[in-house]
């Protein structure tokens, strides 16, 4: 395909939108063949059929890197309580929070769990995401965790894009159990279930003080290690419990969340080449106040990507474009960083390198636009202004 009349914001630059007034873009199957300006096009495309982008925005097609998409029932009681004064720790620990998720998560068959993520998947399809990842985390149950992981994949068939899984087992600890018994007995033998049968593409947990201790997460990551598995951490959340550091230590490919990071973990993690991932939906809608620290990640070059977290409790988020927004105002994220972050960084958050960029070679995923300026995808609230997505290739 031979896309032309386009300003083209390729990325291709560590820094700038790598803007390109007049361009051209030209697919061979899944992959970027050539890109620049049109006047430069090779003599070798010019007689293929062209497709005239209008003068509209091209940019690489959008990545959601931390969500968790798949689930069974609502958190809107929670909502309320949370308007009401209870704290995310009181609601957790009065048997709300995740635990309430995994009582209808167990209940819903694989038939209800898919057509209800489906729906959400198709928001973030509507706005330009061609590449998103997908946690299990709210079975705590062998059972359960398999289920989940297989609506992942099947939402990835049934929709054309790329779905990247992750096994999210240590993501709370079921009250019939103690932390490290449900780690031996459950938690870990599922991870190697999950292996074997290809469902699993890297280990995620939460380490936080309603969770898992560094040192339980160690034991995840252990296992992780043993399986080839690329891991990743919610971290640092809540409070400050060196999940940020363990996952530096551990060649991450990133650290969630990370209000309560500090300036030493940021230099760990640029260190570890650990991608920051920034969660404003989660920061919204529990009415946090400490921010993360932009100005260490920043200083210290760290990678931030965007994401929405979408889950029913804490980020029932659909949008990519709003976190975009949220990011911005209430991050203080640069428009430039924000494009970044739901593109080539979180791309590299989950540690896929063949995307997030419009250079030849790269994956052909991309969006057309109809704005202007780049700015605008981070600067509207509420508005969609995607005109088409190309996922690898296809018209």
């Amino acid at each position: 395909m031979l896309f032309t009349n386009a300003r083209i914001v390729t990325l291709a630059a560590e820094a700038g939108y790598g803007l390109i007034e007049a361009g051209a873009l030209v697919t061979e199957g899944d992959r970027i063949a050539w890109v620049g300006p049109e006047a430069d096009l090779p003599a070798r495309y010019a007689g293929d059929e062209r497709q005239d982008c209008g003068g509209r925005l091209m940019t690489p097609g959008l990545v959601d890197c931390h969500t968790h998409l798949v689930f069974g029932g609502d958190r809107a009681a929670e909502f309320e309580m949370r308007l009401e004064g209870a704290s995310y720790e009181e609601v957790a620990r009065a048997g709300g929070g995740i635990l309430s998720t995994v009582r209808d998560t167990r209940a819903a068959s694989e038939a209800e769990l898919l057509a209800a993520a489906l729906a959400r998947a198709d928001h973030l399809l509507a706005e330009g995401v061609t590449t998103l990842e997908i946690k299990s985390g709210y079975g705590l149950d062998r059972e359960t965790e398999l289920k989940m992981l297989r609506v992942a994949r099947q939402i990835g068939a049934a929709r054309g894009v790329t779905v990247r899984t992750s096994f999210l087992g240590a993501h709370a600890v079921p009250p019939e159990m103690e932390a490290d018994a449900y780690l031996d007995e459950v938690c870990l033998p599922t991870l190697r279930a999950a292996h074997a049968e290809g469902l699993v593409d890297a280990v995620d947990g939460f380490c936080e003080g309603i969770a898992f201790s560094r040192a339980q997460m160690a034991r995840v990551f252990d296992l992780a290690a043993e399986l080839g598995l690329p891991v990743k951490l919610h971290a640092e959340q809540l409070s400050h419990q060196g999940g940020a550091r363990l996952a530096a230590e551990t060649g991450a490919l990133s650290a969630d969340h990370l209000e309560w990071a500090t300036a030493e973990d940021a230099r760990a993690m640029a260190a570890a080449g650990t991608v920051a991932v920034l969660l404003p939906g989660a920061f919204y809608t529990l009415r946090e106040t400490r921010l993360p620290p932009l100005d260490a990640f920043r200083e210290a070059g760290v990678a931030m990507a965007l994401a929405t977290d979408c889950n029913p409790g804490s980020s029932p988020l659909t949008s990519l474009l709003l976190a975009m927004n949220m990011g911005c105002t209430l991050f203080r994220m640069t428009p430039e960083e924000a494009l970044r972050g739901v593109t080539s960084q979180a791309a590299r958050a989950l540690g896929l390198a063949d995307r997030g960029r419009l250079v030849a070679g790269h994956r052909a995923d991309l969006c057309l636009w109809e704005v202007r300026q780049p700015a605008e995808l981070s600067y509207r609230i509420g508005y969609n202004p995607l005109h088409r997505s190309i996922i690898g290739g296809a018209p």
